[in-house]
């Protein structure tokens, strides 16, 4: 794909406002370049935007990943946006929220034909590569706390574009599936909107599904790890289980231990 950046389009945006004004609980603001869709979402909720803003960048040029990392990708290749939501669950709960966001864009992946799993708490992988990151902010603002949740997700992105060895794309990863960045958009919203309202009325069964159903996906559950902590110590063993709090359960030479932060490396053996 030699050339790609010369036939990648813009976003086709009468087509989003379309499919959007059918879900009444989403307001699109298309923006054809921002520096940070999570900042220009969290700008919005201190406004006092409902819950439901979804912020879309047709190209995103300083965006954010998890523990400060950066995340860019080439004009017209990716599909990056922010969705302000307004979590009525109890504080306890929040913490499944970025687990929910990756589990429901892989299951949005892999109805288009990949086989997407996630790497705890919310690296979204294909064949053990990293396609799509996620970064979910709390807000506070004068109507209460807010959750921006942002998802970026390399579509059209060349092997020779990547910016690092443990990346991969859609176009990389299955070549012969060419889903549109409107119909990845589209269907990874509506995935996460999905998931996200299932969870915020359903209560605790609803809660002990999204658990179950994690685990079960959850590429990490099973392998050998090592978790870098905050701080700069880390930890090897094995990851057995995501508790009720959603953090990975791991085995080690010294006991159990239960991470609720932290750089997971799946270890491959020797």
């Amino acid at each position: 794909m030699t050339g790609a950046s010369d036939v990648r389009p813009p976003l086709d945006s009468k087509l989003l406002a379309e499919e959007l004004a059918l879900t009444p609980d989403l307001t699109l603001e298309l923006l054809p370049e921002s520096a940070s869709t999570n900042q220009v979402a969290a700008e919005r909720a201190r406004e006092g935007a409902p819950d439901g803003l979804l912020v879309v960048a047709d190209h995103q040029t300083a965006g954010r990943g998890r523990l400060d990392r950066t995340w860019e990708t080439p004009a017209g290749a990716a599909v990056t946006f922010s969705l302000l939501l307004r979590p009525t669950v109890p504080a306890t709960s929040w913490p499944w929220l970025p687990l929910l966001t990756g589990h429901t864009v892989a299951k949005a992946l892999t109805s288009f034909g990949y086989e997407a799993r996630v790497k705890w708490p919310n690296d979204v992988l294909i064949d053990g590569l990293k396609v799509a990151g996620i970064l979910v902010e709390r807000i506070e603002t004068d109507s209460g706390p807010a959750a921006v949740v942002g998802v970026g997700i390399n579509v059209s992105t060349t092997a020779d574009e990547l910016p690092v060895p443990t990346a991969t794309s859609l176009v990389v990863a299955h070549p012969d599936l060419t889903p549109t960045r409107e119909g990845v958009l589209l269907g990874t919203v509506a995935a996460v909107r999905e998931g996200y309202d299932a969870w915020q009325v359903g209560g605790a069964e609803a809660a002990a599904r999204l658990a179950s159903s994690y685990v079960s996906h959850c590429a990490t559950v099973g392998q050998d790890v090592r978790v870098d902590l905050p701080g700069g110590t880390s930890l090897s063993g094995r990851a057995v289980d995501v508790d009720s709090d959603g953090r990975l359960v791991v085995e080690t030479p010294s006991g159990v231990e239960k991470v609720g932060a932290g750089d997971v490396v799946h270890v491959v053996p020797e």
